[in-house]
């Protein structure tokens, strides 16, 4: 007998479970993908981060700064050099394990780095310097220096009220010269019963003769300066720089932030008398605000810098002074053609004044190259020369100190900080591409190659026919 059974528990079972295993294996589909996604995020925080440990250690250790040499100290100067690193550390973190590797299996995602790409970047030149400034005050950040950035902002507060910086004393000297040498001398009979002219004898000519010679040979006596020189067209302020795409390229600067700016400058470059080892150039600060091509021309512009100011100042302290313009007063009365001839009196009087205010100010610049203190403004105290020594005033140099006031730096800080900032931003790039090239390795370093932050872009394929795409943009300030 045939026995007939109702299969509808088997189709229901069967449709079923062929429900479920499509939605497992949807579900395995999507965790897949949720799974390649979540490692590629992954991985690209790995690997970009990894770049960003690669930065210049010189750069680093000398200056605090944090950016990746994109040559990576070959002499190959390209970002193509750093989107090959950034490939491989993508593709590391995609490999499979020593044990997966020995044992042949593989994971669930079977992914790869397909391309690995940097599509913006930032180097420390571009915007005139805003990146590599952005980072110098991400490094001063912590300095306490407000006290001292005050003191100089006021010296140079006070230099400027008084004109110190636009009173040319040399110039008045010229056209008081010019009025005495358009003046007629008198005449008397001599011996031979002829005519001549009765020298002027003033006591000031000698002086006054010597404001053609440069005023660092007549200060400087036997101070050993340096004769380091540099050739400046292998440097970034002389060249086309490198330029990146425009990612965090801005930076607004305050004026408290300048000066801060100038703290980094004192902190991390050489001078005069506080020179580094480790610099090319030797008188670094002076570079700064100069830009001259050797050592020895950076401080005969500073030396011509502070005689400008000194003399101005001097002036102004004489021009109050009644004590000592009498004695230029007398000494200019006694004089024998003044005795003919009355109209050369006050010439002569303000010609001795001026040979006194330069012997005093060729002093005054003396003390500070030997290391001493100069007052900004002189009082009775603080003046050094007297009328006879003004006479052989270069007989007279090599004192040490007026018992008060600024030293070398402080001049010099003041300077520094009425220099134009992008102009001591881009010697600083000079000087940091010569202190760097003397090191092992770096011999074609180049600042505007320095990467500080990147956007990077990684396309992760799988063996199942799908890809994912990354964008990220990383700095050493996120």
């Amino acid at each position: 007998m045939l026995l007939r059974t109702k299969g509808y528990l088997t189709v229901f079972l069967s449709l079923t479970i062929t429900m479920i295993m499509s939605l497992i294996l949807a579900l395995y589909s999507g965790a897949r993908i949720g799974a390649v996604k979540m490692k590629t995020e992954c991985v690209a925080d790995i690997a970009m981060n990894s770049v960003l440990a690669e930065y210049s250690r010189e750069l680093y250790r000398q200056y605090g700064l944090l950016m990746v040499d994109t040559s990576y100290g070959t002499g190959s100067h390209s970002i193509t050099n750093t989107e090959e690193h950034l490939r491989k550390y993508a593709q590391k973190n995609f490999e499979p394990s020593t044990v997966g590797r020995l044992t042949g299996t593989s994971t669930m995602m079977r992914a790869f780095c397909k391309d690995a790409r940097i599509t913006g970047s930032s180097f420390a030149t571009d915007n005139d310097g805003a990146v590599l400034n952005r980072q110098i005050l991400a490094y001063m950040s912590a300095e306490p220096a407000e006290g001292m950035l005050t003191d100089v902002d006021d010296n140079i507060g006070k230099l400027k009220d008084a004109g110190l910086d636009t009173t040319d004393v040399d110039e008045m000297a010229r056209e008081n010269q010019e009025e005495i040498d358009s003046l007629e001398l008198p005449t008397k009979i001599n011996e031979d019963d002829e005519e001549e002219e009765v020298s002027l004898g003033n006591p000031a000519d000698a002086v006054n003769s010597q404001r053609g010679i440069g005023v660092l040979s007549l200060a400087a006596g036997g101070i050993d300066i340096s004769r380091a020189a540099a050739d400046l067209s292998n440097y970034a302020s002389n060249r086309t720089v490198n330029k990146g795409t425009g990612l965090r390229d801005y930076e607004e600067i305050s004026a408290s932030e300048k000066l801060l700016i100038d703290e980094y400058l004192c902190e991390k470059c050489g001078r005069y008398s506080g020179e580094l080892e480790k610099s090319l150039l030797k008188y670094q600060l002076e570079y700064l605000i100069f830009g001259q091509n050797s050592d020895y021309r950076n401080l005969e512009k500073m030396a011509q810098t502070l005689f400008f100011w000194r003399q101005a100042s001097n002036w102004v302290y004489m021009l109050g002074c009644s004590s000592k313009q009498s004695k230029a007063d007398a000494v200019a009365s006694a004089l024998t053609a003044v005795l003919m001839a009355p109209e050369f009196k006050d010439p002569v009087k303000w010609s001795i004044i001026f040979a006194w205010v330069f012997a005093e100010s060729v002093s005054d610049v003396n003390i500070l190259l030997e290391g001493g203190r100069v007052p900004l403004f002189k009082s009775d105290s603080t003046w050094q020369l007297g009328l006879g020594e003004m006479l052989l005033f270069r007989e007279n140099l090599g004192r040490k100190d007026c018992g008060e006031g600024l030293y070398y730096k402080d001049y010099l800080r003041m300077k520094l900080g009425m220099t134009d900032l992008k102009d001591k931003t881009k010697r600083l790039m000079d000087i940091i591409e010569m202190d760097v090239r003397r090191t092992a390795g770096n011999g074609e370093f180049m600042i505007d190659h320095c990467l500080d932050t990147f956007c990077g872009e990684l396309t992760v394929g799988t063996g199942f026919g799908y890809e994912v795409k990354i964008e990220r943009v990383y700095g050493y300030e996120e």
